[in-house]
């Protein structure tokens, strides 16, 4: 697989890998790949009827085969998506699509509840789990035509930094990966049918190719619903991003305290060099300080095994999920459970979060860090009521690491390291959003994060939007002969399952 990056405009990328070649019409060209183009278009071609629902889905999936090596997808639904992409068909041809997603192909991670389909969270502990109903956001997707292809592979129960976001597992693949990837603010979309890892801060999250689509899928996504308590009804009605967005009326803060150790020199130039992007168009950028966020990993670590050890309290083996066979007492049946159902990680923090929560051990450490997120969420407050509209930060300290470097680190180290910018968002409920800006030395991704107020999610992408317009950023593909004829084309086999690790 030899081939090169190239830039929109045709100019070769001076940084240069094996694996990858241009892309044409990733902005729509009729001639580009469909996997590549924004969403925009697609739906675009959709309605016009240049593009069926069913073809788009058949090179979907074919792509999933092709790629099946990476372990990208626990359960892949190909034939629940050629039946819904065969409706939307239908209703296309009638002209009567059910909104701007009808008959787009889409994936979510395996936490997220699916009706009757296999929903496990990675783990042992719910394999053979069909959930009798859709989680909210699943719902509103399907219910606007959009066609599901399976669910995506993660760490057992979202404890890794692999969309939801609970500390940055939507936004660090996102950057990594050279693609879009919002944080909602938190009460924003509803986590009913999100299995919970940390009630307080998960949010469900969006991975999309530009923007633009990404606003699409918060239009959908966003609102009040009776079945989460946590959510409010959006502050704005659906409506597309302003195509004329004056840079000049925002002020950009750079916080001095993300100066992180480890922060690489690729990242600090790209970062250096938005800021100065965004001056020289005329926006007002300066220097702030959240002095309390350099003790978010320690605070969130604290909270995050809490609240792990309250919600894997329920899988006991009597309820659901996985159940051992040893009978010798309820205490032992528990024990040997959890033993067998969870990996090392989630023991771990199982165990630390019950060890915080002891009577000797509450104030010192659950009390103590509840303390410093309310500092950590006044710092933002504070920079935010001085006139600051979004600030600017790296989303990661570096570009992907190498298999070999990554599995030297313990998952502890890992988190700390993967999460230093993200998780004060988090903490804070604030909307955070990632976008790709340029390759590193190595020829891998880099992407910078802007991070808005409480409730402002459409004037963050709108920032961001115009920072994606502004940046010249080398759209990227794997050169697999993925144009190539669909050899086996049939949307009736079995629902196929592949392994999750």
């Amino acid at each position: 697989m030899n081939g090169e990056f190239y830039f929109r405009d045709g100019r070769k990328s001076t940084n240069q890998r094996s694996d990858v070649r241009d892309v044409t019409g990733v902005d729509g060209n009729q001639h580009g790949s469909l996997q590549y183009r924004k969403r925009l278009n697609v739906s675009a071609a959709l309605r016009e009827g240049k593009l069926s629902a069913t073809d788009l889905c058949r090179k979907c999936l074919q792509r999933i085969r092709k790629t099946r090596h990476l372990n990208a997808y626990i359960t892949v639904t190909e034939e629940l998506a050629m039946k819904q992409a065969q409706e939307a068909d239908d209703r296309l041809l009638r002209g009567k699509p059910l909104g701007p997603l009808d008959g787009i192909p889409f994936s979510v991670k395996d936490n997220f509840c699916t009706k009757k389909v296999e929903t496990t969270c990675g783990s042992r502990m719910l394999r053979g789990y069909f959930p009798p109903f859709n989680a909210t956001v699943v719902q509103k997707l399907l219910e606007q035509g959009a066609v599901l292809v399976g669910k995506t592979n993660m760490d057992e129960f979202a404890m890794g930094a692999l969309g939801s976001d609970t500390g940055g597992s939507t936004r660090n693949p996102g950057s990594l990966c050279g693609v879009v990837a919002l944080k909602p603010s938190y009460s924003l979309l509803s986590r009913h049918g999100l299995i919970p890892l940390v009630n307080s801060m998960d949010v469900p999250g969006i991975m999309s190719r530009s923007v633009y689509d990404t606003a699409i899928a918060l239009d959908v996504l966003q609102g009040r619903d009776v079945n989460d308590s946590t959510t409010v009804q959006a502050p704005d009605s659906p409506a597309p991003l302003p195509q004329e967005f004056d840079v000049r009326d925002i002020c950009v803060g750079v916080p001095k305290e993300y100066h992180a150790p480890g922060l690489s020199a690729d990242t600090l130039s790209q970062w250096t060099r938005v800021a100065s992007m965004f001056e020289r168009a005329g926006a007002r950028v300066r220097e702030v300080s959240l002095p309390h966020t350099q003790y978010s990993i320690v605070c969130y670590h604290v909270l995050c095994c809490c609240e792990v050890a309250s919600n894997m309290a329920r899988f006991d083996g009597l309820q659901y999920g996985h159940r051992s066979a040893v009978e010798s007492s309820t205490e032992a049946l528990y024990a040997t459970t959890r033993h067998e159902g969870f990996n090392d990680v989630v023991r771990r923090r199982v165990l630390s979060g019950n060890y915080f929560l002891l009577k000797q051990n509450y104030e010192r450490y659950f009390v103590k860090a509840q303390q410093i997120r309310r500092l950590i969420t006044e710092d933002f407050r504070h920079v935010f009521s001085s006139g600051v509209d979004v600030l600017l930060t790296p989303t990661t300290l570096s570009d992907a690491a190498t298999y070999s470097d990554f599995i030297q680190e313990d998952n502890r180290t890992r988190s700390a390291q993967d999460d230093v910018f993200t998780q004060p968002a988090n903490l804070a409920g604030l909307p955070a959003v990632t976008v790709p800006t340029s390759l590193s030395g190595q020829g891998l991704p880099i992407g910078l994060q802007l991070i808005g107020q409480h409730l402002q999610d459409r004037k963050l992408l709108a920032a961001a939007h115009w920072m994606e317009q502004q940046l010249d950023f080398p759209r990227i593909r794997f050169d697999d002969g993925e144009d190539a004829q669909e050899t086996n084309s049939s949307g009736n086999r079995e629902q196929e399952r592949t392994s999750g690790t």
